[in-house]
């Protein structure tokens, strides 16, 4: 590695050595093999430019800075929620708890509101943070990057909640629920 790159952490060098090919990964083998990282369950929710409540159920999701603090989530590129999307359009990562697994479900499927009688209430910049979350951040997105059949948006954490109850973990396809002793 070159002191340049060090120098400059914004420089990525390309490898002094030939790549493998991921071609021997199957989707099935590689689902199985982060299937097995236990995640926390999110529901990432947003109003659109015409006023509409958005939201997808992710897991995807993980901190990237604190100091300012971001936050990355991924969605799918062709989801519906995706068009609600734009620089400097706030938006809500809710961490359900363990009690909110049926809005895991909801906000996974296609529907024509998925907030129907579920309480939530607006963030000061206007990102809808559902009730009775472990944890609820509202953020504004600040970029975005392609990868693959995914997009990333990275957001700017503007707001935080964090309640004392027990979250909802995913592992191996399975909802998984974590008691205090």
């Amino acid at each position: 590695m070159s002191d340049h790159f060090l120098s400059d952490p914004y420089r990525a060098e390309p490898p002094d050595h030939d790549v493998p090919k991921a071609s021997m990964v199957t989707v099935d083998l590689f689902k199985q093999a982060v299937g097995s990282w236990a995640t926390g369950v999110t529901v990432v929710t947003l109003v659109d430019h015409s006023g509409r409540l958005l939201g997808f159920t992710a897991n995807s999701f993980t901190s990237v800075s604190l100091d300012p603090p971001y936050v990355l989530v991924c969605l799918q590129r062709h989801s519906p929620s995706l068009r609600g999307f734009s620089i400097g359009q706030p938006f809500a990562v809710n961490i359900l708890s363990a009690a909110q697994q049926e809005l895991s479900g909801r906000f996974a499927r296609p529907s024509e509101d998925k907030f129907a009688g579920v309480p939530y209430r607006l963030a000061e910049d206007g990102a809808p943070m559902l009730e009775g979350c472990h944890a609820t951040l509202a953020c504004v997105l600040e970029h975005w990057f392609h990868g693959g059949d995914h997009v990333m948006l990275m957001g700017r954490v503007e707001e935080a909640e964090v309640a004392d109850n027990d979250p909802l973990l995913f592992h191996r396809s399975k909802y998984k629920n974590v008691h205090k002793d």
